[in-house]
């Protein structure tokens, strides 16, 4: 495969922007760039004057090793030795080296015209083009799409374009590890950042598949109103314009559409999707379901007894939001012990009251990409009853927490031989239920990439799915077996949309 892009040179005048009293700061816009390009698989430097100031070599080396960079200074009236140190860094391989400099440096760029191997995109201070220049851009945000457009039109159809949305830290997270390479990937996956400062619709041309964190931008979450799923979230305007283009534009591809995410978004749509796993075949006579479940809009139910007897449930309880993401109480819950401590419990409302699985503090992370299932093990909540040893519950009093922070623990001495069970559970799993249950729920959500939680029952080797997600990091599972098995995830899914 040709390397259209096989550098990216930044000059200084990009980077930082000069005070008044002769300092330099950092554009605000350079920080994200330059993490994208550390994990981007394309060499990159920054480039600077051999007669700058020591404050602006100081900040600009910082720079290049906080990000893993080169740096690489130049004579402005010749550019041989900067030429020389840069083929020693990155080799004499096919392709071109971008070098992205500011408008205020003309004539830089007019010398630099000269260089064959260099192709220069200026950014410009203002919103007149430059003429005499092919490539230029308004904002550095704009690189990453301006490089995979050159690697497209050089690769032509043997490279995707895969447009990526998300928070940033989601972004980082996926990106450190290597999953969001702007240089093409084995199996011909480019990906690039959809930034909501620009305009979406231009960004989007000659993307061919587009990858969403949705949930990320969620602004409200209505469930009092009678509608449509669909219509009871609001996203951010970004999303929005997203889902918009999205829906006037059918043809382009979308890992996963915003329709086949909505019912993860909601606890209660979740715990009635696993109500379908009693039609499985049980092998082994090994069990596979969702926990037992109760919807409630207040906590003050008369009947509340008389209806959680007759959803099978008996104390300890775990108690979550029905809204399962996206808003800052989707993860506020609660173990209770006794029926009478719903009274006052400090869980959002309306919220879903679950069995509590004894299950040994052990918890089954399972990962479904693509076609392929992985898993992992991690230490979870202990069992009920050396919950109820902790000084917190304080007579049995409920255990209120927030599970993306920090959950339930106990002492050696409080486990209750939770440790040598947890062994026997490990040894306990069945693999095969929890693969025919990831194929079918594979099937009935229609995603591509989905995660879900197992628990094994004390006891019953029940195998229960207590939770449900989509899109999630998968960071459990190896990176060298995780990210291919991503990328071809993506791969997949593209082609099948374009047979169907």
């Amino acid at each position: 495969m040709a390397r259209a892009v096989r550098g990216v040179i930044l000059d200084e005048s990009v980077l930082l922007a000069a005070l008044g009293d002769g300092s330099s700061l950092l554009q605000p816009d350079a920080d994200p760039l330059l993490s994208r390009l550390r994990h981007s698989r394309i060499p990159t430097g920054i480039l600077n004057e051999d007669d700058a100031s020591a404050e602006k070599v100081g900040l600009l080396k910082k720079l290049a090793t906080t990000y893993s960079l080169d740096y690489f200074t130049f004579n402005p009236y010749s550019i041989d030795d900067a030429t020389r140190d840069i083929r020693e860094a990155w080799g004499e391989t096919e392709g071109h080296i971008l070098y992205v400099i500011s408008e205020t440096k003309k004539e830089a760029c007019v010398r630099l015209r000269s260089c064959s191997w260099l192709t220069t995109v200026v950014k410009l201070n203002s919103s007149n083009k430059c003429e005499n220049w092919g490539l230029h851009i308004n904002m550095l945000g704009e690189l990453p799409l301006t490089i995979c457009n050159l690697i497209k039109k050089e690769s032509g159809n043997d490279v995707l374009k895969i447009g990526y949305i998300m928070k940033p830290s989601r972004e980082e997270d996926f990106a450190k590890r290597g999953a969001f390479p702007m240089y093409p990937t084995q199996n011909g996956l480019c990906f690039v950042p959809l930034i909501f400062k620009l305009p979406l619709a231009s960004q989007l041309q000659g993307v061919d598949l587009v990858l969403h964190k949705a949930t990320d931008e969620i602004v409200s979450f209505n469930l009092n109103s009678f509608s449509e799923l669909t219509e009871r979230v609001t996203f951010s305007e970004g999303m929005q314009e997203l889902k918009r283009y999205l829906e006037h534009n059918p043809q382009c591809c979308v890992i996963d559409p915003f329709d086949k995410v909505y019912p993860v978004l909601d606890r209660l749509e979740i715990q009635n999707i696993l109500c379908g796993l009693q039609d499985l075949s049980m092998k082994d006579s090994c069990k596979i379901r969702g926990p037992h479940h109760l919807k409630v809009d207040t906590f003050n139910e008369p009947e509340l007894i008389t209806r959680l007897s007759e959803a099978k449930l008996s104390p300890p309880f775990i108690v979550k939001p029905q809204v399962a993401c996206g808003v800052a109480d989707a993860h506020s819950m609660a173990i209770v012990f006794k029926v009478e401590d719903f009274k006052d419990l400090k869980v959002p409302v309306p919220a879903i009251i679950q069995e509590y699985v004894d299950h040994s503090s052990t918890l089954y992370k399972f990962y479904v990409l693509g076609d392929k299932v992985f898993h992992a093990v991690k230490k979870s909540i202990p069992n009920g009853d050396a919950l109820m040893k902790l000084p917190e519950t304080n007579g049995r009093q409920p255990l209120v927490f927030d599970s993306l922070k920090s959950l339930p623990t106990v002492t050696n001495s409080q486990s209750s031989g939770d440790e040598s069970i947890a062994k026997t559970s490990a040894r306990s799993l069945n693999l095969d239920p929890v693969t025919d249950a990831a194929k079918w729920l594979s099937e009935r959500l229609d995603l591509t990439i989905f995660g879900f939680d197992v628990v094994v029952q004390d006891g019953t080797r029940d195998h229960v799915i207590v939770d449900l997600n989509y899109l999630p990091s998968f960071k459990e599972v190896p990176d060298d077996i995780a990210i291919p098995a991503f990328w071809r995830a993506i791969r997949r899914r593209y082609e099948l949309r374009r047979t169907n």
